[in-house]
């Protein structure tokens, strides 16, 4: 094993197989990566790989390649995504803390109570955050759990684990705040230290709230048990009639003509609209009838019908065929023939054949167009002449 000279060429070697690594991380559960793959996204060169194994970054296995362990479980514990609970890392947190609080009353010399104040202080905080991302694991599993695991007994079995890993985290919180408040007291009245309480209120208020989300973890746990065990009744039920269908014997062998006989469903059967008449006598005699049917012959009296108005005919005029023409004049290939000549710049637009009627107003907009347009190509004077009353200046090419 080729162990990394410093973090410094850890974090580098880190950034630099960033792809690879995000694509493996992405596809740990999913895919088999190939060396072959993985060679594509390192361009292609094997050192690259070779280093990476080497250091056990990945490990290969055949042809194929995963991350290591230790990495793998670094990245899924910093990213929130791991799927295992690890209960037994805050087990060994709390005695770690148990050990360096009798480390710190043993110890006489202030420095080396320091440290270990300093150790148990670090210890507390990462129960708080081990705490917060198992109870976030043991949700994500169960709902995974009861949606997309197929078989009946395998997600019954994971639900019971699931539960027993729930009782197991509680129990760890529940020791965790006896540790912060019953035990070890005579540490917390030598230790008065104002961060230690700081971190020690801030755990309780984070295991309080991880309490009550385990509470309600048991209780989802509960329904989707008693959810299996209902499906699960009713598939062994439906599994019995079909074998007795299958033998044609399902008449003679149970009682289902005399349960569908004794059923109603009116839900299924198709409804008939029957119009209401009211007797004659009703009509005749009964005031109140007679109220209620002046209110609703107001009520369709006063009823103002919406016509919703016609739009007219579209005019002939629309849907005639028009064609717009509209001269485009190549600028580029003027300024060529220009630049070839020696004539100035208006005078060349004016007897310039341009295959189309150009009036006098045209040639001069043209003449202002390549005036502007092409000033490196062209050279202006101080020069003016005058055309029809239009004066302007001479232009020659450079």
């Amino acid at each position: 094993m080729n162990n990394f000279l410093n973090i410094q060429e850890l974090i580098t070697t880190l950034n630099r197989e960033k792809n690879l690594l995000a694509e493996m991380f992405a596809k740990r559960v999913s895919f088999n990566f190939k060396y072959a793959d993985a060679l594509q996204l390192v361009d292609e060169d094997d050192n690259r790989l070779d280093f990476l194994l080497r250091t056990e970054v990945l490990r290969q296995n055949d042809q194929f390649l995963e991350i290591d362990d230790q990495y793998l479980e670094f990245f899924e514990q910093i990213l929130a995504v791991n799927e295992e609970i690890n209960a037994a890392y805050i087990d060994q947190s709390i005695q770690q803390i148990k050990k360096n609080i009798d480390y710190f009353l043993n110890e006489t010399k202030l420095k080396q109570k320091n440290d270990y104040l300093k150790k148990i202080k670090k210890v507390f905080r990462r129960i708080g955050m081990t705490t917060i991302r198992s109870v976030i694991d043991l949700r994500r599993n169960v709902d995974n759990t009861f949606k997309y695991e197929l078989n009946y007994k395998n997600k019954k079995l994971k639900l019971n684990n699931l539960d027993e890993k729930t009782n197991l985290v509680k129990n760890l919180i529940d020791q965790t705040l006896n540790l912060t408040d019953t035990e070890e007291r005579t540490f917390y009245h030598q230790a008065l230290d104002s961060e230690l309480d700081q971190i020690i209120i801030d755990l309780k208020s984070i295991l309080r709230e991880c309490s009550h989300n385990l509470i309600e973890i048991q209780a989802q746990i509960i329904e989707y048990l008693n959810q299996i065990e209902l499906q699960g009744q009713f598939l062994e039920k439906l599994q019995k009639i079909k074998y007795l269908k299958d033998q044609l014997i399902l008449t003679s062998e149970s009682d289902i003509q005399q349960v569908l006989g004794r059923m109603n469903p009116v839900i299924f059967e198709k409804r008939v609209n029957e119009p209401l008449k009211l007797s004659l006598d009703e009509l005749r005699n009964s005031e109140t009838t007679f109220e209620i049917i002046k209110r609703v012959a107001d009520r369709f009296r006063n009823r103002v019908k919406i016509e919703i108005p016609v739009a007219d005919s579209i005019a002939d005029a629309f849907l005639e065929n028009n064609e717009e023409e509209q001269i485009m004049i190549d600028l580029e290939a003027v300024k060529n023939q220009f630049v070839a000549s020696s004539d100035d710049l208006f005078n060349f637009i004016l007897n310039y054949d341009f295959h189309i009627p150009i009036n006098f107003e045209q040639r001069i907009t043209i003449y202002c167009q390549m005036a502007s347009q092409y000033e490196h190509d062209i050279r202006l004077t101080d020069e003016f002449a005058v055309e029809e009353n239009v004066e302007y200046a001479l232009i020659y090419p450079k």
